[in-house]
């Protein structure tokens, strides 16, 4: 595209002002702007920006003239825990698993910036005896499960595949691949582990206009990690354009997926209870949730907002509606603490294209450096002065016809990693002791006891949910440690 098109197209948009230096600019300062504004649709970002002020707006207006909010109707969720259904629902997880109609996707895009780390947060160590990383933990779920499915359901030992899609962000793409490589990929066939990277939105000023980072840099931020729908459908990287994640899911004849977050050290990774209740319900989408911990809880709940299924902020929810309790159970009405724990069809995955444009994207105010346009100098505000734009990943919810809720145990399935050690709350500390507890409860219920402070961890090549325990009933175990073979617990006797 030629400079005088260029600036009459971003004239057009009214974003002409990323222009500005474009005269004081080397030849490849000049090379490097033209092509991030060429590569830009501005178009688009003016359309987000407009569609996201409105939303916003209406955000603001009292919920009884924006919105109607109810709880979940009857029949819409379930919960585990009724072990006949349970395990009928494993089955039918395990059978999809070993025909290879199962993927994972993993929104892994964030940096551990708040837990006083650089590294991409999956890479942290949350200070367990083994002093694995998330990451492996999460690998070595897709291992055995891999092996377990192979057992249960009659495959040859090695020919199970649960392909991992690791979704990561421009600041860590180039350190996870580093990390996976240097660890060769926990055990993992690397032919099965795809990492792709979230897109970027551009940062603007409160009234809309495109921010640079520097004379000729526009500024950019991921865009949430609801741009993992997009992403699915961008090319895996700049040496493999020809190739997506959607491709890549056909081509393996995946059916299925399974979407989480990296923070949550107690997830089950391509659960196969949560994949057979979805299957089993035909649903096109569904959530995994947890039951909130009291009414004030600051979490989303998974609600009906205008009778299509949402997830409702916390703030968006009166104090009488997250007080009331359903009359027959007791339980609090608005329960489903959404945990960004999904389960997907790959034609549903395919057909977010067809009504993206009617998402809207959400506002986080931030403090974004730039450059002056009058100055050229690096201004690094001390408040809020510009605007990121993100999109979250259960903003599809409401454009769903087939829709699930699974409800889980919070202690079984999740333990967030937000904050740096020693807050009390979502830390290193409390991932630590929530999974470690965990471990204990497998022995227990296996039939061993555990003396009190003993500390035991369990590789997740060795026990995925509890399972392959059997050795250690009526055992005594005395000794604290890790165990990456079942044969080991017979030392901490």
């Amino acid at each position: 595209m030629s400079t005088d098109t260029l600036r009459n197209r971003y004239q057009a948009a009214g974003q002409d002002h990323l222009l500005t230096f474009w005269s004081q600019l080397s030849s490849a300062e000049q090379e490097a702007l033209a092509a991030q504004l060429d590569a830009l649709d501005i178009e688009r970002v003016n359309r987000i920006y407009n569609k996201a002020v409105g939303s916003e707006s209406g955000a603001l207006s009292p919920i009884s003239a924006s919105a109607t909010i109810e709880p979940l109707p009857k029949g819409a969720s379930e919960s585990v825990g009724t072990p006949e259904k349970d395990e009928e629902w494993r089955r039918i997880g395990l059978e999809a698993i070993g025909r290879g109609e199962v993927g994972v996707l993993l929104m892994a895009g964030g940096q551990g910036t708040r837990l006083g780390s650089s590294a991409p947060k999956g890479c942290y160590d949350i200070g367990l005896p083994s002093h694995k990383s998330l990451f492996q933990y999460q690998a070595e779920r897709i291992a055995r499960l891999q092996t377990v499915a192979e057992q249960e359901v009659g495959k040859p030992a090695g020919s199970v595949v649960i392909p991992w899609y690791v979704m990561t962000s421009g600041p860590t793409r180039q350190d996870t691949e580093s990390f996976f490589a240097s660890n060769s990929y926990f055990g993992l066939d690397p032919r099965n582990v795809i990492l792709f990277e979230q897109g970027t939105l551009p940062c603007l000023t409160n009234d809309g206009k495109v921010l640079l980072e520097s004379p000729y840099r526009v500024a950019v931020a991921p865009d949430g990690n609801g741009g993992l729908y997009a992403a699915t459908r961008s090319p895996l990287s700049a040496e493999d354009k020809l190739h997506t994640v959607l491709s890549d899911l056909a081509k393996r004849k995946v059916l299925y997926v399974h979407a989480y977050c990296v923070d949550n050290c107690l997830v089950r990774v391509a659960d196969p209870v949560f994949l057979g209740y979805s299957i089993q319900k035909q649903a096109d989408c569904a959530a995994k949730v947890v039951p909130k911990s009291h009414p004030t809880e600051s979490v989303g709940v998974v609600a009906y907002r205008d009778s299509k299924f949402s997830v409702v902020e916390y703030s968006e929810i009166t104090k009488e509606q997250a007080e009331r309790r359903d009359p027959e159970t007791g339980e609090l009405s608005f329960r489903a603490g959404n945990i960004a724990n999904h389960f997907y069809t790959t034609a549903f995955l395919n057909q977010v294209e067809t009504f993206e444009e009617e998402l809207a994207f959400h506002i986080a105010r931030k403090k974004i450096s730039h450059v002056d346009l009058e100055t050229k100098e690096l201004v690094k505000p001390d408040k809020p002065n510009g605007m990121k734009l993100e999109m979250f990943v259960f903003d599809v919810f409401p454009f769903t016809e087939r829709f699930s809720v699974l409800e889980v145990a919070r202690d079984e399935e999740f333990s967030p990693l937000k904050n740096a050690r020693g807050t009390g709350s979502d830390d290193p500390e409390t991932s630590r002791h929530d999974l470690l507890a965990q471990h204990r409860r497998f022995l227990e219920r296996a039939g061993a006891t555990v003396k009190e402070g003993v500390e035991i961890e369990i590789s997740p090549l060795v026990s995925y949910a509890g399972e392959g325990l059997e050795s250690v009933k009526g055992k005594t175990l005395t000794k604290s440690g890790f165990v990456e073979n079942v044969e080991e617990l017979d030392i901490l006797a």
